[in-house]
């Protein structure tokens, strides 16, 4: 879709405050299209669907959704930004939820049955929002147990089930638990894990840049230097592309979803206007509100950590986002953002080929720490191939 931003008109301007309005985001009033629902929108004139202005208060109103969303903050609405939109308009219990493999449900309302399920002790997979297969086997069980029609499908009998019972887990969801558990209890080596790692941007988009330096090319041969360790390791390394292609985001979670992996990390660089934007951050899976991916932040925790001790770069954080890189992943993902091209500091240190080898190196380090037992782990910034 185009991406709707500051001063764009139209049919997609007036869907989009529309949106923002249901969410109480953007107040009464603002743009000039109707005050109508969603889907009456199309139903309005010619003529005040092109009065609806993306301005300065629809532009804040998106930032402040992307915000609390896990998106990037940048008041532009793109295909990601518009679905998010649509997704949470929905409550559970506004329409029929049941699994379409061919064109999977998504929404809040999805996000509310999954943890529903996980609180009452059933694993419905992840808590990202998609009814997917194991959505589908959680509320089958569900059914079954309680005496409903075991159908997959979540209709008013299923939801009348849900409100009646409390919570019967606590202290932590027990398939969060098991899928951390189960990376410790499957053994320290690397030999047969499949790791898929994807340098991002390539082919005509080359990210951020600097004089002649660009992103796509230094994230390839840093995603090189990482496969090369891997491997020693006896891990399977699969790249997401070549040096001179570009695939959706779509297209790299499907490759690494098709591949089965067992983890699946991105590699970027940063920019920024300002002079001072500087350092190293990774992002997991979460929105930022209980849901996430606890291996996917352990991971996040550890790779940011390893690189930051190996390279004396500024420490950014690990930040939970939602965004289909991270989302549409069946395995635990995270973004590494190695610094900022923008700054001063942080390109000299990543022009130069040794600081590469120590980021590889530090990736590999927080791979092999996700599969020890905690007796084992070594310190940060400790550990060598050589150790194990």
């Amino acid at each position: 879709m185009q991406i709707l931003r500051l001063g764009d008109r139209g049919a997609a301007v007036a869907d989009v405050q529309t949106a923002l309005r249901s969410l109480g985001l953007l107040p009464e009033g603002d743009g000039t299209a109707a005050q109508r629902p969603l889907q009456a929108v199309s139903t309005l004139p010619d003529g005040a669907l092109d009065n609806a202005v993306f301005d300065e208060a629809t532009e804040l109103a998106v930032r402040h959704f992307q915000q609390n969303r896990g998106l990037s903050v940048d008041g532009r609405v793109g295909e990601e930004t518009y679905r998010a939109l649509n997704e949470a308009r929905w409550s559970l219990g506004d329409r029929l939820l049941r699994y379409d493999p061919e064109r999977a449900v998504r929404g809040d309302d999805v996000i509310n049955l999954q943890e529903r399920l996980h609180e009452l002790g059933y694993d419905a997979g992840p808590v990202d929002g998609i009814f997917g297969a194991e959505t589908e086997v959680g509320l089958r069980a569900f059914q079954r147990d309680y005496g409903l029609t075991s159908d997959g499908t979540c209709g008013p009998a299923t939801l009348r089930a849900l409100r009646q019972l409390g919570r019967k887990v606590t202290g932590g969801r027990p398939q969060l638990l098991r899928q951390s558990a189960s990376f410790v209890e499957s053994g320290p080596h690397l030999i047969s894990r499949r790791i898929v790692v994807d340098p991002g941007h390539g082919g005509s988009d080359a990210g951020a840049t600097s004089g002649v330096t660009t992103e796509a090319d230094l994230m390839f041969d840093l995603a090189s230097r990482i496969e090369g360790r891997l491997a020693a390791a006896g891990a399977t390394v699969y790249l997401t592309r070549g040096r001179n292609q570009n695939p959706t985001a779509a297209e790299r979670t499907a490759f690494a979803n098709d591949a089965r992996a067992d983890l699946f990390v991105s590699l970027h660089l940063d920019a920024h206007d300002s002079d001072h934007a500087r350092g190293v951050a990774s992002y997991y899976y979460g929105t930022g509100s209980g849901a996430s991916s606890t291996v996917g932040e352990e991971f996040a925790n550890l790779a940011r950590r390893e690189v930051v001790a190996r390279t004396g770069m500024l420490d950014l954080g690990s930040h939970p986002k939602t965004w289909d890189l991270l989302r549409m992943t069946r395995m635990p993902a995270v973004r590494l953002d190695c610094g900022y091209l923008t700054h001063p500091v942080d390109r000299l240190l990543l022009l130069d080929a040794r600081l590469r080898g120590s980021i590889a190196q530090g990736v590999l380090a927080a791979v092999q720490r996700l599969f020890l037992p905690a007796e084992a782990d070594p310190p940060t910034g400790t550990f060598t191939l050589s150790t194990m």
